[in-house]
C-alpha cells in the first residue's frame, strides 16, 4: 500500500489531531514540524474534507541524509528517468522544502541543475521559481504541478532522514473562498468561522470513521455534496450563527441540526443553507430552530460540533477587570450548556467545541476555568497521542481571543 504524506496548515497541531481523530494514532505519524505520514489507502483519505491539511502527497522514498548536496545528487540521478515516463508535453517542475538547512537560492540552483539533466533526454522543462522554501497552493494550481506533466517534489526533514514526496492534490482555494465569502448572509459582529476550521471541528467531533463509510468518497470535491447519506448521523451545532459548521457537515454527508439564541442567526443559517442547496440535491435532513443552548431540549443528536460563545472581540489587551468579567461570562454560559446537553446525549457521545482562550502575552493564554472541572460535570477530555491539549488553539499572532478546540466524550 502506498503511504501518503499530508502537508499541514498554518497551525500543524490542529491538522495532526484531525488526522489522528479520523484514522487512529497507529496510522498517523508526524514528519518534521509541518507534515504527517498516513498509512491509509489513499482512496480512503477524503482530502477535500480535511481542513487542517493543505497538500496531499504520495510518499516516494526516504533518504538517509539531510545534506542538500546529497539530496540534489539523488534528484539529478532519478529525474531524467522519471521524465521519460510522463506523457508528452513540457514538464513543469517545482521543489518545496520543509526543515532542511537550505536557502531559496540553493533550491533555485538545484532546480536549474535538474532542468539541465532532464533536457539532455530531449524533454523541455519549465522550472517554477521559489519565492519561499515551499511553493504555495496558488503556485501549484497556476502552474498545473499536479497535472499529467507536472511534478512538485517535497523534501521534508524527519530527524536525520529526508522524506521525499510528490504532490498529487492541493486544497481547492476557490471553493473555500466561495463557501466563505460567497454566502448571502455574513455577520462580522458574531465572528467569521473559516470553513477550514469548521471542517476540523466536525472531524474532531466525528472521531474514527469506519472504512466501509469512506469507500469511494475521496474523488468527490468538498464543494459538492456526497450523493447519499454516508454517515447516517446528525451533527448538532447549538450555537449555529450563520451556519458555517452546518454547511460543512452537510457537504460531508451528515444530517444537520442547528439552533441559536438569536432568531436572526437562525434566519441567516436558513438563507445560507438555501443558497448552498439551490443547485444541488442533498439527501439529508436539515433542522433549524431558535434555542437557548443553556436550556434547550434537542432530539436525535449523534455528534456535537460548535463554536460556542466567544465573548467580546478584543482588538487590544483589555484591562484585567474587563478580561476577568468576560472570562467569567463565557465560562458560565458554556458550563450551563454542558450541564444542559449532558443528560440529552448517550454515554460516549463525542463533542468538539471551539471555546475562547485569551492571549495575555505572546503565546501565553488564559483558559476557561471549567477546563479543570470537566470530569465533575460528566465529560472526559480526549487525549491525543501526537498532540497536547495546549496545542489545540486556533489564532493569529496578533489576536487576543483565540479559539481553543475542546474534544470531549460524555461519561
Amino acid at each position: 500500500m502506498m503511504n501518503s504524506v499530508l502537508i499541514l496548515g498554518r497551525q500543524p497541531a490542529l491538522g495532526l489531531a484531525e488526522l489522528e481523530s479520523l484514522y487512529g494514532s497507529e496510522k498517523v505519524s508526524a514528519v518534521g514540524s509541518n507534515a504527517a505520514l498516513v498509512e491509509v489507502d489513499p482512496c480512503l483519505l477524503a482530502f477535500d474534507r480535511l481542513g487542517g491539511s493543505t497538500k496531499f502527497c504520495k510518499h516516494l522514498t526516504t533518504l538517509d541524509t539531510t545534506n542538500w548536496k546529497q539530496i540534489e545528487k539523488f534528484l539529478v540521478d532519478v529525474s531524467p528517468g522519471h521524465s521519460q515516463q510522463m506523457p508528452e508535453g513540457k514538464m513543469r517542475l517545482g521543489l518545496s522544502v520543509i526543515g532542511l538547512d537550505v536557502s531559496v537560492k540553493q533550491i533555485e540552483a538545484t532546480g536549474l541543475t535538474v532542468k539541465k539533466a532532464v533536457k539532455k533526454t530531449g524533454r523541455n522543462v519549465r522550472l517554477v521559481p521559489n519565492k519561499e522554501l515551499e511553493l504555495n497552493t496558488a503556485q501549484v494550481i497556476h502552474n498545473q504541478l499536479t497535472g499529467p506533466t507536472g511534478w512538485e517534489l517535497y523534501f521534508i526533514r524527519d530527524g536525520d532522514k529526508t522524506v521525499v514526496a510528490q504532490t498529487v492534490k492541493v486544497q481547492d482555494i476557490e471553493s473555500y473562498t466561495r463557501r466563505d465569502r460567497g454566502r448571502p448572509k455574513r455577520d462580522t459582529r458574531v465572528g467569521m468561522l473559516p470553513p477550514k476550521l469548521a471542517q476540523i471541528i466536525i472531524n474532531l467531533a466525528a472521531g474514527k470513521l469506519p472504512e466501509e463509510q469512506l469507500q469511494n468518497i475521496c474523488d468527490i470535491p468538498a464543494g459538492e455534496p456526497i450523493p447519499r447519506k454516508y454517515f447516517e448521523k446528525t451533527v448538532l451545532d447549538s450555537f449555529c450563527g450563520t451556519g458555517v459548521v452546518l454547511q460543512e457537515a452537510l457537504l460531508m454527508g451528515y444530517d444537520v441540526y442547528g439552533t441559536d439564541l438569536e432568531s436572526r442567526m437562525v434566519e441567516y443559517s436558513h438563507a445560507n443553507l438555501d443558497w448552498l442547496t439551490s443547485d444541488q440535491v442533498y439527501d439529508a435532513t436539515i433542522t433549524l430552530e431558535p434555542g437557548d443552548a443553556t436550556n434547550h431540549q434537542w432530539k436525535d443528536v449523534d455528534v456535537v460540533a460548535a463554536e460556542t460563545y466567544l465573548g467580546r472581540p478584543f482588538t487590544s489587551q483589555p484591562p484585567q477587570e474587563i478580561l476577568n468579567q468576560t472570562v467569567s461570562e463565557c465560562n458560565l454560559i458554556i458550563k450551563k450548556f454542558l450541564h444542559n446537553i449532558h443528560g440529552q446525549l448517550k454515554a460516549g457521545t463525542r463533542l468538539c467545541l471551539a471555546v475562547p482562550a485569551w492571549q495575555i502575552k505572546q503565546n501565553q493564554f488564559k483558559h476557561l476555568p471549567l477546563l479543570d472541572s470537566l470530569e465533575e460535570i460528566g465529560y472526559n477530555r480526549i487525549e491525543f497521542e501526537r498532540v497536547q491539549h495546549g496545542d489545540l488553539l486556533y489564532y493569529r499572532a496578533d489576536q487576543i481571543v483565540a479559539r481553543e478546540l475542546l474534544v470531549l466524550t460524555t461519561k
